[in-house]
């Protein structure tokens, strides 16, 4: 495992570039969703979404936040994130699970997983770049249905920490 790799992503965590990751870092990714779906945080999806940010936040600092002073530094994430990577990648996604069902559902207008193209607008509300969002997707669309389901994005999510560029 390559932590130099894992440290890199810590940048797409900290949406607000601080250098630490904390709760607004999880609520700013919510807001950006809701912006990009045109959806109102009052509604049920919208507070399901602020709740998996909640929820995801909270695992995050439960796994890496070693000193307990409400942020992740880069160096809080590296350590935190390599322990549980070690220990099952799929476990470190299943932190994010309620964040990515809610994100799906959001996104998803008809069911059975979200179209190949929200979760591509997805991906870049959250600060990707087009080509790389658009690539990623079509990686997690494993059937090639045209449709991501909330396994294959939690599949995806592991990947992400345990794959090179």
């Amino acid at each position: 495992m390559d932590e130099r790799r894992i440290a890199a992503r810590f940048a797409g965590f900290d949406q607000d570039g601080n250098g630490y990751i904390d709760r607004e870092d999880f609520y700013s990714a919510a807001k950006a969703l809701l912006a990009e779906f045109d959806v109102t945080a009052r509604c049920d999806k919208g507070q399901d979404l602020f709740a998996g940010a909640e929820a995801f936040w909270q695992g995050m600092a439960g796994i890496a936040d070693v000193d307990g002073d409400q942020r992740v530094t880069r160096g809080e994430f590296v350590t935190g994130a390599v322990k549980r990577l070690r220990d099952s990648p799929e476990r470190f996604a299943e932190i994010a699970r309620p964040f990515l069902r809610a994100a799906i559902a959001v996104a998803d207008s008809g069911g059975g997983g979200v179209a190949v193209a929200s979760a591509e607008r997805v991906l870049r509300a959250l600060g990707v770049e087009g080509e790389v969002a658009a690539q990623a997707v079509a990686s997690l669309d494993g059937d090639g249905d045209g449709r991501v389901s909330e396994d294959e994005v939690v599949r995806g999510f592991a990947l992400y920490f345990t794959v090179p560029e």
